[in-house]
């Protein structure tokens, strides 16, 4: 059941464009061992200011 529900929330979050942070880190460890990864908060900013940029809280 745990797993149901952490598999359901993933797909909520890449719904809203929010990718798997757990994901992230696996890719980091397997493509990436020399560079440390962003922490989770890092991680979520960097994604959202890909999704919607930087240009003062526009909308559409």
């Amino acid at each position: 059941m745990r797993a149901l529900l952490e598999r359901m929330r993933e797909m909520a979050l890449l719904m809203v464009g929010q990718p798997s942070y757990d994901a992230y880190l696996r890719h980091m460890a397997q493509r990436h061992p020399d560079r440390p990864p962003m922490s989770r908060v890092e991680f979520f900013r960097n994604r959202e200011q890909a999704r919607y940029g930087g240009g003062g809280g526009r909308c559409c």
